[in-house]
């Protein structure tokens, strides 16, 4: 379906639901209210002339200090979805409201695929999936304490796990060793390359 086409149809579909829309990598992207989120994709799928069926991905996103000069909400999910019988693609985000607490509806009910994408978004980000059956880590391991790829997230983590000879168990303890320090690059005199060190190396 044409770019044009695909734009007209999903403003028939989704009338004022579409809060803002624009093209990347010649794909259309749509944001929708957290709110609306249940009911547009539900409309995105029934809708004959639209048709997405199929759910490819959900990603989770934190924007804190996008481009250093991001005054938004932290906290997005982008759902990738696919129409077979059109042969076209859309992607549809939606922020979650409160960046302490970032939850959005679940879409399971809509396309089930969703399932693990929506649970390795939350392990992942914390984002909480409102109406998940099943909503647990996915990636992690049960004990670990925050979720890694929220920008926040220390390079050490919060805790490390070892094996205790005396308790002949595995246990969880705070990090021991010091925060890194990213290593500055080296730079070398000019024509480096070219001194009998370098060639002899």
């Amino acid at each position: 379906m044409p770019l044009d086409n695909l734009q007209a149809a999903l403003g028939t579909a989704l009338g004022e639901r579409i809060r803002a829309q624009a093209v990347d990598r010649g794909q259309l992207v749509i944001e929708v209210a957290p709110e609306a989120l249940v009911e547009a994709c539900t409309r995105l799928r029934d809708d004959e002339v639209l048709a997405f069926s199929t759910l490819v991905d959900v990603i989770g996103i934190d924007y804190q200090g996008y481009a250093n000069t991001w005054e938004g909400k932290r906290y997005a999910i982008v759902y990738v979805l696919l129409s077979i019988q059109h042969n076209t693609r859309v992607r549809v985000r939606v922020f979650c409201a409160d960046d302490g607490f970032p939850t959005v509806d679940s879409v399971i009910s809509i396309w089930p695929s969703a399932n693990w994408y929506e649970r390795e978004a939350f392990d992942l980000y914390g984002i909480v999936f409102t109406g998940h059956p099943d909503l647990r880590r996915i990636l992690t391991d049960y004990g670990f304490v925050g979720h890694p790829f929220r920008k926040d997230f220390p390079l050490s983590g919060n805790v490390e796990m070892r094996y205790d000879p005396d308790q002949q168990r595995v246990i969880y303890q705070p990090v021991t060793i010091e925060p890194r320090e990213i290593t500055p690059r080296i730079i070398r005199e000019e024509n480096y390359a070219d001194s009998e060190g370098f060639k002899k190396g």
